[in-house]
């Protein structure tokens, strides 16, 4: 059909650190949990409210996949932009199930790092931080994270994002 968009964008937390497998081919896949969250005020109480919605993540765009694996863990505040992307399948006692993930593909996957609190470079001795620079891989820009910080909370992301 021409004229039709499957584009998904979102800013949120990363739940836990991605989950990175390979192929029988050698083609590496990454696998994690995205929690955005949207706040507001009840008119009637005055009482502040959110509500978090969880989005699976697939890459399949390899320089990305070694960014993130890299890069990202949780509560790693990141941007996202993918395709909507349904899969069903048979489970052993012969019931379908289906499942909707945002996929990240080669040709027009993007992510970017939005804090460096979040997400820090694994190595043991990460480069000082004015010798890391932002780079782009593939149309999709991404900057070392600075600093360190630890989230072991169970919801991944500060009650209100401002």
């Amino acid at each position: 059909m021409a004229g039709s968009l499957n584009q998904v964008s979102l800013i949120g937390r990363v739940g836990k650190d991605p989950e990175v497998r390979t192929t029988q081919a050698g083609k590496k896949i990454v696998n994690f949990s995205l929690a955005t969250e949207e706040s507001w005020t009840d008119k009637s109480s005055g009482e502040k409210k959110s509500r978090v919605e969880w989005h699976k993540i697939c890459c399949f765009n390899e320089g990305l996949g070694g960014v993130i694996e890299r890069f990202v863990k949780k509560g790693s505040k990141i941007y996202v932009q993918g395709a909507l992307a349904t899969r069903k399948w048979t489970s052993q006692d012969g019931a379908d199930h289906f499942s909707t993930e945002i996929v990240l593909q080669a040709f027009n996957g993007q992510m970017i790092l939005l804090d460096g609190r979040g997400g820090g470079e694994r190595s043991e001795n990460p480069a000082p931080r004015e010798e890391r620079q932002p780079a782009t891989t593939r149309g999709t820009t991404y900057a070392p994270p600075s600093g360190g910080g630890d989230l072991d909370d169970d919801v991944p992301f500060a009650p209100c994002w401002q």
